[in-house]
């Protein structure tokens, strides 16, 4: 397979082309040159927000394209547009969050999809963009030639938001650490690994259409991820579970503040952690087990010296240890 991917040095990108060398097929990336990418790649240069920045794409064929794009749609809809004849088929990285807020629990992909978005448009905000990038590809290669995967919450290697470095990071540092409950809270994600394998599927398969890419509920909980933090990094953390109602009134931000967990009953958790993945199960999704993510995230952060890298566009994760050490009545010794 000749392969093309947009990006191929950053998190999904690059789980994406380690999978495809992997399988001995022809990759070639298309990035701005701020990364290597891994070796037995054929790199081009090009910045795709800037005039001539496709240039190196003007000739060249390819089965598939992998675009992991989430910014400006327009972006998505000029290299769509100008790979339209020469590649075999678009897959467009997505996201549930083009789904219609809130959807309901155990929503699939014909679920309501927001409003408002543009294949042309510029940087809106990320429910909109995602959703314009799918139009972008749609309007190009159709509705036979193109996929959506989904995807929910991403983790494991390269990750570069910051949610499951964060956690590792505070258990490694031990002490008190506050656990958001329940303990047996469900969680949907889907390990960056496993993502790239379906997508590779996907076009050996001759996919079309949309798929929401996430484990199925359940597949990890709170106790789970966190257990497996504090077994991995050996910092003698001890957990505090934590009510959700104490949580909230500490004023502290689910998602964001703390990394991964969102409230049970809440809009926000439906959307998050209740998807049904059926579509993408029996097209191959396969999720290795939590402790696996949690393990190989660890040893990766070990082996760039603990500190993940950060996402300029998006915003920065974790708790401040005095908010922490308040909520839990303990000296902010940690």
């Amino acid at each position: 397979m000749r392969l093309l991917v947009l990006g191929g040095t950053e998190f999904a990108g690059r789980a994406v082309v380690e999978a495809a060398l992997g399988r001995g097929w022809e990759v070639t990336v298309l990035n701005r040159g701020r990364h290597q990418p891994p070796a037995g790649v054929r790199a081009l240069r090009g910045d795709r927000t800037a005039p001539g920045g496709l240039a190196a794409l003007a000739s060249g064929e390819w089965d598939a394209v992998i675009d992991t794009w989430s910014a400006a749609p327009r972006a998505v809809d000029d290299a769509a547009r100008l790979l339209a004849d020469r590649v075999g088929r678009y897959v467009y990285v997505s996201s549930c969050s083009v789904y219609a807020w809130a959807p309901p629990s155990g929503y699939g992909e014909d679920a309501p999809l927001v409003e408002g978005a543009s294949p042309s448009a510029d940087k809106t905000d990320y429910a909109r963009d995602k959703r314009g990038g799918e139009l972008a590809a749609l309007g190009a290669f159709g509705a036979e030639r193109s996929v959506f995967a989904r995807a929910g919450l991403i983790l494991g290697p390269y990750e570069n938001i910051g949610r499951l470095p964060w956690w590792l990071g505070r258990v490694a540092r031990g002490g008190p650490v506050l656990a958001p409950g329940p303990r047996d809270l469900a969680l949907q994600y889907v390990d960056v690994r496993d993502l790239a394998e379906w997508l590779l599927g996907a076009v050996e398969r001759e996919l079309s259409g949309a798929y929401n890419l996430i484990s199925a509920q359940g597949h990890a909980t709170m106790g789970s991820l966190l257990d497996a933090c504090v077994r991995v990094t050996g910092g003698g953390a001890e957990l505090r579970w934590t009510a959700p109602e104490v949580v909230l009134s500490a004023g502290i931000e689910p998602w964001t503040q703390l990394p991964v967990w969102v409230p049970p009953g809440s809009e926000g958790y439906d959307a998050l952690h209740s998807a049904d993945v059926s579509r993408a199960v029996a097209t191959g999704l396969r999720c290795r087990s939590v402790d696996e993510t949690v393990a190989d995230t660890w040893a990766w952060l070990r082996s760039i010296g603990g500190s993940a890298p950060q996402r300029a566009d998006r915003p920065a994760v974790g708790l401040d240890p005095a908010v922490e050490a308040k909520v839990l009545g303990v000296p902010l010794e940690w």
